[in-house]
């Protein structure tokens, strides 16, 4: 039967197609290719080349800076139209779960990856760790906020705090695990937001299901103060403040991993295409392209 197919609807999802682009200057090499071919490790762009589709399944926090990587990988494969779909890591794992078709995944924590995998979804050999990425309290830089840390959060009057199957939602909560606001558990993501909500005196909390939406809710002054990630901040350094950028020691790391994902439905084309934008993502030129957005690649 054939697997579901992502709408255009479907809410992050986006379609990048550069159609009509020429080959453009070289892109660069990537870590292991040979000198003179392509960022995307194939060898220049064939003008006869198949056209072809691939669906990238991306958390919501790398939405901004692979727009732009598929616009440089575009410029050498203008052929490959890159249908993005950007949600949280675990909404994204529970859907490719699901069927829907997902030729790469891009998480944002280790665990929604490691599930994929044991259920067998995952091409074997093709997954690596990308970047690393670190949790970060905000605010508006007028909101008046007494709050200076995870530490006196709840001296806030709203949060913006993403669930916890949400990595940042977790990542979130295994800090205050580790700094006593939190019952120690083998789960922190099992633990609810109401219970945070008791934890810190009964401080409104505003659950979102993404981490995108919880820099919504505090730029538009929703939210009095959230945890995002760091990379998130890029293009709102005018507008917010950084109250506190919490310690790996609390939260441990935010790696990111990628790894196609096995897709029945796909032709020869499709698959070519995968592979060829997984090499890309992984090559020295996305890396400091990643680099420039507030992103760790020293993984």
């Amino acid at each position: 039967m054939k697997k579901k197919v992502l709408a255009a609807m479907l809410a992050g999802a986006m379609i990048l197609a550069m159609a009509g682009c020429s080959g453009g200057t070289d892109s660069g090499s990537d870590d292991t290719s040979d000198s003179g071919k392509t960022a995307s490790g194939s060898g220049s762009s064939d003008d006869a080349a198949e056209e072809t589709e691939i669906q990238v399944f991306i958390a919501a926090s790398l939405d901004t800076v692979m727009r732009e990587l598929a616009e440089m990988y575009n410029e050498e494969h203008p052929e490959v139209t890159i249908t993005y779909n950007a949600d949280s890591s675990g909404t994204l794992l529970t859907q490719i779960q699901e069927g829907y078709e997902c030729d790469i995944f891009f998480s944002a924590a280790q665990k929604q990856m490691d599930d994929l995998e044991a259920d067998g979804l995952m091409v074997e050999g093709t997954r690596a760790d990308v970047v690393n990425n670190q949790v970060v309290v905000v605010t508006l830089k007028d909101s008046g906020t007494k709050v200076t840390g995870l530490e006196n959060l709840n001296e806030a009057e709203s949060i913006a705090l993403a669930g916890g199957s949400v990595p940042v939602g977790r990542y979130t909560r295994q800090a205050l695990v580790n700094l006593g606001t939190l019952p120690a558990t083998d789960d922190p993501a099992s633990i609810t937001t109401e219970e945070v909500s008791e934890a810190l005196g009964g401080v409104e909390i505003s659950e979102q299901d993404n981490v995108s939406k919880v820099l919504t809710a505090v730029v538009e002054g929703a939210c009095e103060v959230g945890t995002t990630y760091y990379s998130d901040t890029y293009g709102y350094e005018e507008e917010l403040n950084i109250l506190q950028t919490v310690s790996y020691d609390l939260t441990g790391d935010v790696i990111y991993p990628i790894a196609r994902v096995v897709n029945e439905e796909a032709d020869d084309a499709q698959t070519a295409a995968a592979e060829d934008f997984l090499e890309f993502i992984l090559s020295d030129e996305a890396k400091a392209v990643f680099d420039s957005y507030y992103f760790d690649t020293d993984v």
